[in-house]
């Protein structure tokens, strides 16, 4: 009998093993996996997200420093950079292991290459089915990232409004063409196939290039959209092309039942129009670990679990509920939108300001409302 098992060894799982083993917790993390193992994502690493972390991020593992950004749209593009570092770039394999080597150091238990098929609320426990044997706890986080139908046992499946896809592949160059290209910057563009997005993100030795959506149903045919966008970007190559689902934040979703918490992308804890979910993936994960500790040191009051959903909520939710509105707004109107990101500095620099949470989305659609709506009027 374990107190909690963790189904995913991601960076939600990873930073909720960590929480959860630096407590007392008898806890064990269950990943389908073999770390280190591909994970298909540009590797943007925001300052927000790394100020959930206890520990530093080792130089050996950043790739890049990042100051800034390039926006394009329809032709159109501006630069901008900070005086100080809005992200890192890391490789999700290296980085992803090193977080769970960062939670298996507090004396956790973690078993790789071994799938979960059931998870069975029982009572005083939770009985979790593997493809190897069965396991008995007290608390269960799925933290198994937006795919597979784990997520279910607690809330419902996403409709097509509710998540994106997106494409990805790796480009490999030198650095010091990289370097020429875009140097201490991402690049992202929008407006490709409609509402979809792409992005160049610089790595050592390679670039990650991808496309896609935040909302599916406005992007048909995600593998022509990304075929387009690497001819447009000078890719010309053959490109082996990795797809992942991405749930859109901003959605009401059911995130507690019993004894189960979803945590991470399971979760839906993605930014709407980044596309953004490191942060929340390893808030959220901490925030069920305590959560969880709680609520067993005050004896089995399941109710006190819900307040999961609450502090998430309060620390982040309304910001992912006005990054939807926010995407909902630039994808919508993209012309004038795009048009105020290139001639407006103000907004640029409140939009630097919500990446790195210094502002909140909620800020940056009253000013977009108050603009566009000040401008039609003086028409």
């Amino acid at each position: 009998m374990y107190d909690l098992i963790i189904i995913g060894a991601g960076p939600s799982g990873s930073s909720a093993g960590r929480i959860a083993g630096k407590n007392g917790i008898k806890t064990l993390i269950i990943e389908k996996e073999i770390f280190p193992r591909y994970k298909p994502c540009g590797g943007a690493l925001s300052e927000h997200a790394m100020s959930y972390l206890d520990f530093k991020i080792p130089d050996e593992i950043i790739e890049k420093d990042i100051f800034g950004g390039r926006v394009r749209f329809r032709g159109k593009s501006i630069e901008y950079f900070k005086d100080h570092r809005l992200s890192v770039i890391v490789t999700r394999s290296i980085f992803d292991n090193f977080l769970l080597e960062k939670a298996k150091e507090t004396g956790i238990d973690i078993h790789h290459g071994e799938k979960v098929t059931d998870v069975s609320p029982n009572g005083a426990h939770v009985l979790v089915t593997t493809n190897k044997d069965s396991y008995k706890a007290r608390y269960v986080v799925i933290a198994t990232g937006s795919q597979g139908k784990l997520k279910t046992v607690v809330r419902r499946e996403d409709n097509k409004s509710e998540y994106g896809v997106c494409l990805v592949t790796e480009v490999e160059e030198k650095d010091e063409v990289i370097d020429q290209y875009i140097k201490d910057a991402i690049e992202m563009h929008f407006g490709v196939s409609g509402v979809g997005y792409g992005w160049v993100f610089p790595h050592k030795g390679y670039y990650s290039v991808g496309a896609g959506s935040v909302m599916a149903k406005h992007l048909p045919y995600p593998k022509k959209a990304m075929q387009d966008y690497l001819k447009v970007n000078g890719f010309m190559g053959e490109y082996k092309l990795n797809g992942h689902v991405i749930p859109c934040g901003g959605h009401k979703r059911k995130l507690v039942k019993g004894r189960i918490i979803l945590s991470g992308d399971a979760a839906g804890f993605v930014d709407a129009f980044t596309g953004e979910g490191l942060a929340y993936a390893i808030r959220s994960g901490q925030l069920a670990a305590e959560i969880i500790k709680e609520n067993a040191a005050n004896g089995s009051d399941l109710q006190e679990l819900v307040n999961y959903e609450n502090r998430c909520y309060s620390e982040f939710g309304e910001h992912l509920k006005y990054s939807l509105i926010f995407a909902k707004i630039m994808h919508y109107f993209p012309e004038r939108s795009f048009n105020a990101f290139i001639k407006e500095t103000d907004i640029l620099d409140m939009f630097l300001e919500v990446v790195t949470f210094n502002r909140t989305y909620k800020d940056l659609v009253k000013w977009l409302i108050f603009n566009f709506k000040f401008r039609w009027l003086k028409k």
